[in-house]
């Protein structure tokens, strides 16, 4: 019998504390911290990693609640403001090197639109500089943005684009902006992740593109991106995963009088720490699905949705608010860290 071939079946995730999980790489350095109730993952790989498709290199993650509410997102823009600080500094660049900033996807589907909608609010300055005759305030770097479509429409890779730009216009750096795909419902518009690695245009609907990276445009390349959608696989996938919880959480409380006072729609048991059911439990459940592993109910699920067209791109139905606050938090965020003269920072315990 010829060896099954599991690389379709790996769950789509351009976030590398999802690629990484649980395991152990010895060529991986990991440090997490929390402030309030936002967590900052920060991930260095010593090597690239073939097996998750990750290179040598600095990720942050950081990870949120709601990004709607003001109190909430103003931590969360400081938060931002730093770390994205911290790694233009690693990469030794000075507040006075030239900036040009890509916003990658397509501006006529909302999910896929986080890059161009981030670019609304940059504060361009570099036609000012070429100007001469206009005197630039101290704090305000030279700084070059551009929306280069999608594929589909220009019929031109987006690197290549970029490799044009970079070539004529000379910045120092790049930062690219796009949507990401995750593997994870709970992390659909609550994560940001930001890399000095690059990025593959398109990843975050299912059409990666040629990298983009100091390897193939010839300067730094800061990527930032957040997951917009998420497949059908995965939300089945976890809803399953959920059930279980769901009913762990039953069996450990059935009896307790305060949670029969709960109303069950008000009941988070995701936020709830009690034990997994027993295989005998599982089993019970969900029939021989009960022991699978979260891997082979994954498989078992993209099996039956893939073949009829049912896999779909998912996104929530406020997804346009959402963005719009997401691309204004990564503007502002991008304002503050490119222009000194604009980061009004606060102090963070």
């Amino acid at each position: 019998m010829s060896a099954i071939d599991l690389q379709k079946y790996k769950i789509r995730t351009d976030l590398i504390v999802e690629s990484i999980g649980t395991s152990n790489f010895s060529n991986i350095k990991k440090e997490e911290k929390k402030i309030d109730n936002i967590i900052i993952s920060n991930i260095t790989v010593l090597e690239d990693i073939k097996d998750i498709g990750k290179k040598k290199g600095n990720y942050i993650t950081i990870s949120f609640e709601d990004v709607t509410d003001t109190s909430n997102r103003k931590k969360l823009e400081d938060i931002l403001t730093d770390e994205l600080i911290k790694i233009l500094d690693n990469l030794n660049i000075s507040k006075d090197d030239s900036a040009l900033v890509i916003g990658l996807g397509n501006y006529k589907s909302t999910p896929d639109s986080l890059g161009p909608k981030t670019l609304n609010d940059l504060v361009i300055t570099r036609h000012l500089y070429l100007l001469g005759e206009v005197k630039i305030e101290e704090g305000y770097r030279n700084v070059s943005g551009f929306i280069p479509g999608v594929m589909g429409n220009t019929g031109i890779e987006a690197k290549d684009v970029i490799l044009g730009l970079v070539k004529e216009t000379k910045p120092k750096f790049v930062i690219v902006v796009d949507a990401l795909a995750s593997s994870s419902i709970d992390r659909v518009n609550k994560t940001i992740q930001m890399t000095d690695t690059g990025i593959n245009p398109g990843s975050g609907v299912g059409n990666s593109r040629i990298e983009i990276s100091q390897e193939t445009v010839g300067v730094p390349v800061i990527a930032i991106g957040i997951p917009t959608v998420v497949d059908a696989v995965t939300i089945v996938s976890d809803t399953i995963k959920y059930l279980l919880k769901k009913f762990s959480f039953n069996k450990a409380t059935i009896n307790k009088p305060s949670h029969k006072l709960k109303p069950v729609t008000n009941i988070n048991y995701l936020k709830e720490n009690y034990q997994d059911l027993t295989e005998e439990d599982r089993e019970k459940i969900l029939g021989f699905l009960g022991n699978l592993s979260e891997e082979e109910v994954h498989q078992l699920i993209f099996e039956v949705l893939s073949p009829i067209g049912y896999n779909l791109m998912v996104t929530p139905k406020e997804v346009d608010f959402l963005i719009e606050k997401l691309a204004q938090v990564l503007s502002t965020c991008l304002n503050r860290c490119l222009h000194s003269k604009m980061n009004k920072r606060m102090d963070i315990a």
